[in-house]
């Protein structure tokens, strides 16, 4: 497939581990228990460059890795070349300051062969007197659940603050740890100067496809029925376009509108937050989820773009659309849903975040049983035990009109094809089917 490679051999300065999250295709690797928790840990701070100007540069990096294999060393050292871009995606425009509210936020880079590593970050400014820069600690890791790295980069940040020399014990100790399987949890044992030794009890949640999400970020700032409408533009696999100041704000709620989708994965270009020399990405024609800053919003209206969903986080609206965006999902399921959303807003304080995040992905799930749980009896099977789909049979089944109108656009998408081609290779004998 083409989409790999997004447009990214028009950009001279596109890293070759490049920010496409081809989600989904290794999907496997991402939840398998027992593996090394993180590949890196590596700080990257700010230095300033003979114009004037910061440069992002990483300082420190957790393990060195020696004899590497020439292939593994070029692959470690684009790696290593992409990370500060993303560390900080807001440019070179920094001055030392006095204080900062520290973030968490993450990024998906994706290797040429599809493999893909997540980079969790924490900003924070070093504790100290007068002014100073922001560094960023960044863990690389092949696993996906921000909720327990985000954990992690709580412990980091205590320690940063007595010195850098007790992250080293700590991140040594979670590095021969097995990463605990979904429900389980894994304690590490740490040792902290003038507070003795810790016990730090990492758990991972029970549903794995949840691992890596937080709905409440996207009802707390867009109405149910946007909501919807962004949906809509991602189920037919569109161009998105999500603007906010705050990188984990964009990085929070797109992760959620991804996981909206599940149990299909969204199978293009996928960039949380994009760095600031990467923003012609938005010319690309091919569909994309990404994630600016809202101070390039004038940057990117000047850009030559195709029909895309523009929305503003801050504000809780949209600030540019396609037009059709009520009229994609069929009308009833639309209301259902509607009202799924809205009930959980109402209770939103007497939820926890996982309780959200459970009813709220019940909702879209059941949206897709509704829609598509019939697929299974229109794969038919060959002597040989292959299957293939009857697309027309599929849709025409469907008693709705708006249903099959529905269907008929949506069966055309990247992400139908990939989950119908794994249908059609896994026969899970039927009830019925004998």
């Amino acid at each position: 497939a083409s989409e790999g490679k997004d447009g990214a051999s028009d950009a001279e300065n596109t890293p070759p581990w490049e920010p496409q999250g081809k989600m989904g295709e290794r999907s496997s690797v991402f939840y398998s228990a027992g593996q090394f928790f993180f590949e890196y840990l590596v700080v990257v701070s700010l230095k300033k460059m003979p114009d004037g100007q910061y440069e992002p540069k990483i300082t420190y990096q957790f393990p060195k890795r020696e004899n590497l294999l020439k292939g593994q060393k070029e692959e470690e050292e684009r790696l290593l070349r992409a990370i500060p871009l993303f560390c900080f995606p807001d440019g070179n425009n920094w001055a030392p300051i006095t204080e900062f509210a520290s973030e968490t936020f993450s990024f998906v880079l994706t290797n040429v062969d599809g493999s893909r590593k997540i980079g969790y970050c924490r900003r924070l400014l070093p504790s100290g007197r007068g002014v100073r820069l922001p560094e960023v600690f960044c863990i690389i890791s092949c696993l996906g659940c921000f909720g327990l790295f985000s954990k992690i980069l709580d412990e980091v940040e205590k320690r940063r603050q007595i010195s850098m020399a007790v992250i080293y014990p700590f991140m040594q100790g979670l590095r021969e740890s097995p990463f605990p399987a979904p429900g389980k949890t894994v304690t590490i044992k740490s040792f902290i100067p003038e507070s003795g030794t810790e016990l730090i009890e990492l758990t991972r949640p029970v549903d794995a496809h949840l691992e890596h999400v937080e709905f409440q970020a996207l009802l707390q700032r867009l109405h149910p029925q946007l909501i919807l409408h962004i949906f809509a533009s991602a189920v037919l696999e569109r161009r998105l376009i999500f603007l906010a100041e705050e990188l984990s704000v964009l990085s929070q709620c797109i992760h959620a509108v991804a996981a909206l989708l599940y149990p299909f994965t969204w199978a293009h270009t996928y960039i949380p937050v994009v760095p600031e020399c990467l923003l012609d990405t938005v010319c690309c024609p091919t569909p994309f989820m990404v994630g600016i800053q809202r101070r390039h919003l004038e940057r990117v209206l000047e850009q030559p773009m195709e029909e895309a969903l523009i929305v503003d986080l801050c504000q809780g609206k949209i600030i540019q659309a396609v037009g059709d965006e009520e009229e994609i999902l069929p009308r009833k399921l639309q209301i259902e849903m509607m009202t799924s959303l809205n009930k959980h807003n109402n209770n939103n304080n007497m939820h926890s975040s996982e309780q959200v995040n459970t009813m709220v992905s019940e909702a879209f799930v059941h949206f897709f049983v509704r829609l598509l749980g019939h697929y299974s009896s229109h794969i038919k099977w060959g002597r040989s035990g292959s299957g293939s789909f009857q697309e027309r049979a599929f849709c025409k089944a469907m008693a709705s009109k708006s249903c099959r109108r529905f269907l008929k656009k949506f069966v055309k998408t990247n992400m139908f094809s990939l989950f119908i081609e794994e249908a059609e290779k896994s026969r899970i004998p039927q009830e019925g089917n004998g």
